[in-house]
């Protein structure tokens, strides 16, 4: 077989004709226009969140595949939030999250995050708000990790 896979970062529900699948896909023959249809369908859940799109074509058959990533943990965490981006400085507090709100990241990241209980995986979202500088529930998300594992919170 000789596939030709054509890989890409989009916004959900606004893939075009252009780069990155357009050019790479065009000269293979294939109608773009379908695909990116079908690429915007499967991803319009992830409207204003960058998502991976692997586009697989067969280049004899001319049949395609489209597999649709999971975008990462901080463009989630963003989402929720409804602001832009993490905080500039250690000092600077971009946000407040609630454990409820990570719970739900974790849950629609299940199939990408290491781990193998929901407090595990809660954990891991946790660490990317640290890095972010966003509290949950009004505390550090270091300490909310702590209580965590104290068993003072329970998930």
């Amino acid at each position: 077989m000789t596939d030709v896979v054509v890989n890409g970062l989009i916004e959900g529900g606004k893939a075009s004709g252009g780069p990155p699948f357009g050019p790479a896909l065009g000269p293979l023959g294939v109608n773009t226009g379908n695909i990116v249809n079908e690429i915007n369908e499967k991803t319009k859940a992830f409207e204003g969140i960058k998502i991976p799109v692997k586009v697989t074509v067969n280049k004899e058959t001319k049949e395609y595949r489209i597999e649709v990533g999971s975008p990462t943990t901080s463009a989630l965490i963003l989402k929720e939030l409804g602001i832009q981006k993490g905080a500039k400085s250690k000092e600077e507090v971009a946000g407040n999250i609630t454990i409820d709100q990570v719970k739900k990241i974790a849950e629609s990241k299940e199939a990408s995050l290491y781990g193998n209980s929901m407090k595990s995986r809660v954990k891991q979202v946790l660490g990317t708000c640290k890095s972010m500088n966003i509290t949950c529930e009004g505390i550090s998300a270091k300490d909310i990790i702590s209580k965590l594992e104290s068993g003072e919170i329970k998930l």
